[in-house]
C-alpha cells in the first residue's frame, strides 16, 4: 500500500482529524488484536486512520503481529520502530523516526544506517518523522531506553525550536510524544505553540486516556492523535475514541 502520507495530507487539507492506534507486539496477542478489530468494526466508519506497530523495547515477532493486524483491521499498518530489529516488510509503511529532542546519535542516525538497506529493498512507504519527547510526569520506556532527556513541560520555546529545526531539515511530520503510559499528555499550550510555527502534520501521543484528552489535543492543533496504552489495557474504551 502506497500513498499513506498523501492521504494524511489530503485529510488534513479537508480539515479531518485523524486517529492512530498504537499496538505493541509484546502486549497485543492474537486474541486482543481480534477483539480490538471487532470493536472498531462495530463502529462502522470508526476505523483508525492508521495502525502503528512497535515500541521502545520489543522482543516479540513484529512481522507476525503486523500480519495479524492486517487480517483484522481495515487500515494501513505502519511501523513505529524503537530499533532496527523491529523492521519488517510485511507492513505498509514506516515512520522513520529521528529523536530530534535528544542528543543520542544512535537514535538520530545510527539505527537508520543499520536499517537503511533492508528498508530500501522493501516496499515500505517511508515517512521521515521528527520524534520529540516531552516530559509526561514519569520516566517512560522511551526515555530510559534512548537515554535522552525529555523536553520539560513548561519549555514551549524549546519544543518549538526543535520542531522548526526538524521541519527545516526536511522531515515530513512531527510526533510530540509524552511516552507510553505517561502520567500527563503533551500540554495543549505546547501543541498550540508548535502548530503556530510549523506547516507539516503534527502527531500527538502518550497519556491520551479519554475522548476529552483527544479533543483537547485536536483543538490545540494536532492533526493526528495516537492512542495505545488505554486501548491495550481496556479495549472496551474504543467507543470513546472511534471517530
Amino acid at each position: 500500500m502506497k500513498g499513506i502520507y498523501e492521504e494524511i495530507l489530503k485529510k488534513r487539507a479537508q480539515g479531518k482529524k485523524m486517529l492512530a492506534v498504537l499496538l505493541d507486539p509484546d502486549k497485543s496477542d492474537d486474541s486482543k488484536i481480534e477483539r480490538i478489530g471487532r470493536l472498531f468494526d462495530s463502529k462502522g466508519n470508526g476505523w483508525p486512520d492508521i495502525v502503528l506497530v512497535g515500541g521502545s523495547l520489543v522482543v516479540g515477532d513484529t512481522g507476525k503481529t503486523v500480519e495479524k493486524i492486517k487480517g483484522e483491521f481495515n487500515a494501513p499498518v505502519v511501523l513505529f520502530p524503537g530499533s532496527c530489529s523491529q523492521i519488517t516488510d510485511k507492513a505498509d509503511g514506516i515512520l522513520l523516526l529521528s529523536l530530534i529532542s535528544g542528543r543520542n546519535a544512535d537514535y538520530l542516525i545510527g539505527q537508520h544506517v543499520n536499517s537503511a538497506i533492508p528498508i530500501k529493498r522493501s516496499n515500505l512507504e517511508v515517512i521521515p518523522t521528527g520524534y520529540i519527547l516531552i516530559d509526561g510526569g514519569n520516566v517512560t520506556s522511551v526515555q530510559y531506553v534512548s537515554g535522552t532527556m525529555p523536553i520539560p513541560r513548561s519549555k514551549n520555546d524549546i519544543a518549538v525550536a526543535t520542531a522548526v529545526a526538524g521541519e527545516m531539515l526536511g522531515l515530513k511530520m512531527l510526533y510530540l510524544e509524552a511516552g507510553s503510559g505517561a502520567e500527563h499528555p503533551v500540554p495543549t499550550s505546547m501543541i498550540k505553540s508548535v502548530r503556530e510555527m510549523v506547516d507539516i502534520p503534527i502527531i500527538v501521543g502518550g497519556g491520551i486516556r479519554s475522548r476529552q484528552a483527544m479533543a483537547d489535543a485536536f483543538n490545540a492543533g494536532a492533526d493526528m492523535v495516537v492512542v495505545g496504552t488505554a486501548i491495550e489495557d481496556n479495549p472496551d474504551v474504543i467507543s470513546e475514541f472511534a471517530i
